[in-house]
């Protein structure tokens, strides 16, 4: 169903404002539009991962003819290195990586949990060794809207903190309240730049009256979107669903909906059915540097033998490169002989799939035919890969 809901996020004289046109909904899946003055991002979007400025062995023209719209960026990983400051001299991280559309850029606070060394977390923020060099640093949510500011990003992520799941309710109230505070003082870093857009981030694990405690709290604040965080930390996919059948009502419906590093495809069609707008991953680029391959009938693994003597393409209905002028044969032998190029098609492919997949989505959902087209997604990952004859 078509729908009028439309939210100006911020607005700059002769500039593209910051917006969110929320133009179709079948069941809760949503369909829409965000608009920058950097270009637009079709919703659901699947953002891949460019952590250190560069999605890996992909050139940046190349993920944008995978049809991606928007790139992730990583504030911990930049800040180390080569430096907030350095690539600021240097014009910025969309001059700086050659992507001339939306960036986002994530806060640091999940890279600092998952990574960092020598931890220690005060109500002020985080002190930690890199992982890289061993240096020490200060992140606090003012040093991450700086960081993020010095990069460029179009959409900046609040600064929080994330436990690992599972985490007794105690710890995961306590990691909330605090994420929520640091959430008012990154609104308040953040100031007042048109054009670009904040996002605030919902935690609570998975106890109900805690993720309702925490969107009121960033409802009050007031963001330009809203993302749902601490999940895909080791609850398992039931137990995230169970949060998303709830987490996204407590959020503004005439924002953009992010869920943070999900995931598997059924991850994603599972989030998106539950209202999820925005989602990122490293699957994609990760799965392609060690032989794996995502299609329409599951995962395969090229590393298998079956694979030597196929002459088949990888997916016969997919029209990236690694599939109109590769054979299984080939990938799995440069996989095999450790060749670069192995890593390179694999990743296109990957992301090639991730983006179909979004569009597939999309598109069912502008046409009210969301449940076919998931229960078609269904059936191919449940005929899986076949082999050759």
């Amino acid at each position: 169903m078509a729908l009028a809901t439309r939210a100006a996020l911020g607005q700059t004289a002769g500039m593209t404002r910051f917006s969110f046109d929320l133009s179709a909904t079948d069941g809760a899946a949503r369909a829409g539009t965000i608009s920058t003055p950097r270009g637009e991002i079709r919703t659901p979007a699947f953002m891949p991962v460019g952590t250190a400025a560069t999605v890996k062995a992909m050139r940046p023209e190349s993920v944008r003819e995978t049809g991606a719209d928007i790139v992730l960026g990583n504030t911990y990983h930049l800040m180390l290195r080569p430096g907030a400051e350095r690539i600021a001299r240097l014009g910025g991280l969309h001059r700086f990586m050659n992507w001339d559309r939306p960036i986002l850029t994530d806060s640091g606070g999940f890279q600092v949990m998952s990574l960092a060394e020598l931890r220690k977390l005060t109500e002020e923020g985080v002190t930690f060794r890199s992982h890289v060099d061993g240096s020490r640093h200060h992140l606090t949510p003012e040093r991450s809207m700086e960081i993020q500011r010095l990069l460029g990003s179009d959409i900046v992520m609040a600064f929080d903190e994330c436990p690992a799941l599972p985490a007794d309710e105690a710890r995961v109230a306590e990691s909330m309240r605090l994420s929520m505070r640091w959430a008012e003082r990154s609104r308040e870093a953040f100031g007042d730049r048109p054009g670009h857009a904040l996002f605030g981030i919902q935690q609570g694990g998975v106890t109900p009256h805690l993720r309702a405690e925490s969107a009121e709290a960033l409802t009050r604040i007031g963001f330009d979107g809203y993302a749902v965080g601490g999940l895909a930390v080791g609850e398992g996919q039931e137990a995230m669903f169970g949060v998303l059948d709830y987490a996204c009502d407590m959020l503004p419906a005439d924002r953009p909906r992010y869920l943070m590093g999900v995931g598997k495809p059924a991850d994603i069609v599972g989030a998106v059915k539950r209202g999820i707008d925005m989602m990122d991953c490293v699957l994609p680029s990760r799965s392609g540097r060690t032989g794996q391959a995502w299609t329409r009938r599951g995962q395969v693994n090229l590393k298998n033998a079956r694979h030597a003597d196929d002459p088949r393409p990888l997916d016969e209905d997919c029209g990236c490169p690694a599939c109109r002028s590769y054979s299984r044969a080939y990938l799995h032998h440069v996989y095999r002989a450790g060749e670069m190029i192995s890593g390179m098609l694999l990743t296109w492919h990957n992301l090639h799939y991730f983006q179909d997949l979004m569009a597939g989505m999309r598109a069912a959902i502008a046409e009210g035919r969301f449940a076919a087209w998931e229960a078609a997604f269904d059936a191919g990952r449940a005929q899986g890969d076949i082999p050759p004859a």
